[in-house]
């Protein structure tokens, strides 16, 4: 008898943990497991790219509770009041301070979804996936039946905010959880070690050989470049780091190297790094090329392939780049060195504009060692299907 398994996410915009969901759920037998994806909102590039064989269903009642999610409190309370929704401002008001006294945020998302009932649907396991999370998280415990649920950690909780005394009251109920990498397991140990028992590493699954398959459907960079591309993957935002690689360019221009970096992604710091481009002058040089869908043929074209990131959990876009190979550099964040072994499948810096600028350099100067890094990546198996197995454990 297949398995039913549901994920819940909050949409599925072109992003790294919406790409891990997918790539995982490509290589789950179909006659083993029932899937579906549970999202908060029809939203997000990867929409189609949903198989045809996983349910997609929708929590109607997101759209009515989303501006009291998003807003604080308070001003969702003004908000009502202006409406003449006297009782609904009022409780919004006491639920607000009973949160705060208590420093529990339980009693603010019971409010938001108390006119919500649980799904009627069983499972044999739910997940909260990515979104939201605590939102999420409080949605699988007490809105789903399953007889087994899974919290699935996708960041490194020290570097994004994290409710440490809502997890520690929420977490238990929770079977098992997940992190995507050994680093962020053990920083999740370190806030709540009295869920120990409870944390696994369950890498981001990936299968080379598909995404080598990918990157051999559709063409790259479309422009007519004979210098060395550079190649950067991610949301454009400040924890991706894209701000750091700007300068790098302008520097690495400066001093005579024929090259240029292209961005794949999109996201709400565009226009910020629009204003740092023009600041280098490196317009005709700096290339955000939006979001792609398919980045692997990029990939596989690229010379050099740069992770710029301030932090991550598990950083799937360096892993797919792992699939070629092309030389890496990427910067020391919470999964790098389970990843890239330094001088041997690429180079690890930290997050400093002079450190990527000598990496980048070095390859850029030094045949033999580009060409051991190239040997190397193409000798490493990058494959972690099996991580699947952990789900039925």
């Amino acid at each position: 008898m297949k398995k039913k398994i549901i994920f819940m996410v909050k949409n599925m915009n072109i992003g790294g943990t919406e790409k891990a969901l997918l790539n995982m759920i490509a290589e789950m037998p179909i006659d083993e497991y029932d899937i579906t994806i549970f999202m908060l909102e029809e939203y997000g590039g990867f929409l189609n790219d949903i198989p045809s064989s996983v349910n997609v269903e929708y929590f109607n009642g997101f759209k009515e509770i989303k501006d009291a999610l998003n807003n604080p409190p308070l001003l969702t309370a003004k908000s009502l009041l202006k409406k003449g929704k006297v009782i609904k401002a009022c409780q919004i008001a006491v639920i607000h301070i009973l949160s705060k006294a208590t420093r529990d945020r339980s009693h603010f998302f019971k409010y938001l979804l108390k006119d919500h009932p649980k799904l009627n649907q069983e499972y044999d396991i739910a997940v909260a996936y990515a979104g939201p999370m605590d939102l999420i998280s409080y949605f699988v415990v007490h809105k789903m039946k399953a007889a087994k649920k899974i919290q699935w950690i996708h960041f490194d909780i020290s570097k994004i905010g994290f409710d440490q005394k809502f997890a520690s009251k929420l977490y238990p109920k929770f079977d098992e959880i997940f992190a995507v990498s050994n680093e962020a397991k053990n920083v999740l140990v370190n806030q709540l070690p009295e869920l120990k028992g409870k944390f696994y590493t369950f890498y981001n699954v990936l299968s080379k050989n598909q995404i080598v398959t990918l990157a051999s459907k559709e063409k790259g960079f479309d422009d007519i470049f004979n210098g060395v591309r550079i190649l950067t993957v991610g949301r454009l935002s400040k924890e991706k780091g894209q701000d750091l690689t700007i300068p790098v360019l302008a520097k690495l221009k400066e001093n005579g190297y024929n090259v240029k970096w292209y961005c794949l992604g999109e996201g709400h710091a565009r226009m910020e790094y629009e204003q740092l481009i023009k600041q280098y002058e490196v317009e005709n040089d700096f290339i955000l090329i939006g979001s792609q869908s398919n980045p692997y043929p990029f990939m596989k074209e690229c010379d050099v392939y740069v992770q710029s990131s301030r932090h991550e959990g598990y950083c799937i876009t360096l892993a797919e780049a792992r699939c070629f190979s092309n030389p890496i550099v990427s910067t020391k964040f919470t999964g790098a060195e389970e990843q890239i072994t330094h001088n041997h499948t690429g180079l690890i810096v930290n997050f400093d504009e002079e450190e990527m600028y000598q990496a980048i350099k070095k390859i850029l100067d030094d045949e033999i060692l580009k060409n051991k890094l190239k040997k190397n990546l193409s000798n490493e198996i990058v494959d972690s299907t099996k991580e699947i197995e952990k789900l039925s454990s």
